[in-house]
């Protein structure tokens, strides 16, 4: 705890010696709002944001008040961020002429009157780059509130096929759905959410998936939505598993404890109050036509600090005689790290976890976010030889409550036999 305090309060430091950086180039540039009520605004919304963010980290407050804080305090510094590099130019620009007068005026060996008022003659800031650089700060947060107002719910169908060499016949051509990373307690829309059901609905997938964090962090989050999501169903049944934060790890801590122990029993009954068939380390056989496939799901398990729970070697095993093998795991991670070396028999993964950032761009030919210098394998497909991996960017949001050309996702999956 104590590095924490030492870490926020170096960080709390630079982002006040950024601020006064900031202001002292915006009133070089606007004297006049030295007299205004400029400097209060700006400190006093400084100071208290910052209050802010140690109170959400400090204290027990709701978590949407703490949301919103974040939210806030990100975009406020990425448009400082943005602003900085036209001041820093500046100086470096001022530093430029005042260079060159120093060495002007002394090869020129000018009168002493003449060097003293070169050298007194302030360099005045670029009212243009000051300009230019307040403009392009306020793009990312123009962008942001915009992802907020249009981004959060503006549901997507994404349509993909999956050629399987080995599939059974009776399945070739059935439609599977996917939804991933619900996070109920991050929704403020329940009419937007039911409108992002019914889109999954009117597809009429055979059967369908969900692939983890249906909760932020405890179960109760799923009390004014569990009606909503019960609507899910499909012929052929919705099998689901957990992510990371189902477990209640980042309210309750990592230990056990009871309150934990209990918010994540209610996690498991809301998922059969729905009538998903949740997948605990485990596998199901799922037959059509007196042919069989199998689908096997496994609780949370992440490369690097994530937990890992998944027990790949209790859901796998009374599979082997099944032709093509879907695994549900929601860390697209665990794909490199445990399922390529050591279950070559797995045909495709699907997972979520990554939220695309929930930021930006995906097109048919461009695909971009600042998540994939974290994960490899982030949204979309992928193929290593013969197996698979869908990394679906989620149907919720978290911390931002907002996307922007990250939207929220419901694949429809079209299996077919024969190779891609």
């Amino acid at each position: 705890m104590a590095n924490h305090i030492e870490i926020l309060v170096i960080i709390t430091i630079v982002l006040l010696l950024l601020d006064m950086y900031i202001y002292g180039a915006i009133v070089t540039v606007r004297p006049k709002w030295k007299t205004l009520h400029f400097p209060y605004i700006w400190w006093s919304y400084s100071i208290l944001l910052l209050l802010g963010v140690f109170i959400g980290i400090f204290c027990d407050i709701k978590f949407m008040l703490r949301a919103f804080i974040v939210v806030i305090f990100f975009m406020t510094v990425i448009s400082k961020l943005f602003f900085l590099p036209f001041i820093l130019f500046d100086d470096v620009r001022r530093g430029g002429i005042w260079i060159k007068r120093k060495l002007f005026v002394k090869t020129q060996d000018q009168p002493v009157e003449v060097v003293h008022q070169a050298n007194t003659n302030a360099i005045p800031r670029s009212e243009f780059l000051i300009k230019a650089g307040t403009l392009v700060a306020v793009l990312p947060l123009a962008s942001l509130t915009y992802g907020i107002i249009s981004g959060a719910y503006d549901y997507r169908i994404k349509r993909r096929i999956l050629y399987l060499p080995n599939l059974p016949s009776a399945f070739d051509g059935i439609k599977l759905g996917q939804i991933s990373d619900i996070h109920s307690g991050s929704f403020y829309n329940r009419k937007a959410v039911l409108g992002g059901v019914e889109l999954l609905l009117k597809e009429k997938p055979d059967f369908i998936f969900f692939t983890g964090d249906l909760v932020n962090n405890v179960a109760s989050e799923m009390c004014d939505y569990q009606d909503i999501f019960s609507k899910v169903k499909a012929p052929l049944g919705v099998f689901s598993i957990l992510g990371n934060h189902d477990y209640g790890d980042y309210y309750f801590g990592k230990g056990p404890s009871l309150a934990k122990a209990k918010s994540l029993a209610e996690v498991k009954t809301t998922h059969k109050n729905m009538g998903w068939d949740l997948l605990l380390n485990t596998h199901r056989r799922l037959k059509v036509g007196g042919q069989e496939i199998a689908i096997i799901g496994i609780e949370n398990w992440g490369a690097g600090r994530f937990s890992k729970y998944g027990r790949m070697d209790l859901a796998v095993p009374g599979t082997e005689d099944l032709p093509v093998k879907l695994l549900l795991s929601h860390d697209p991670s665990h794909w490199r790290a445990q399922v390529l070396p050591k279950y070559p028999q797995i045909d495709v993964m699907f997972s979520g976890h990554t939220h695309g950032m929930q930021f930006g761009l995906i097109t048919d030919k461009v695909q971009w976010s600042p998540i994939q210098y974290i994960y490899k394998e982030w949204a979309g497909l992928y193929q290593e030889q013969h197996q698979q991996l869908y990394v679906n960017v989620g149907y919720g949001f978290l911390g931002y409550p907002g996307r922007v050309g990250v939207l929220p996702e419901i694949t429809i999956f079209e299996l077919k036999k024969g190779h891609a």
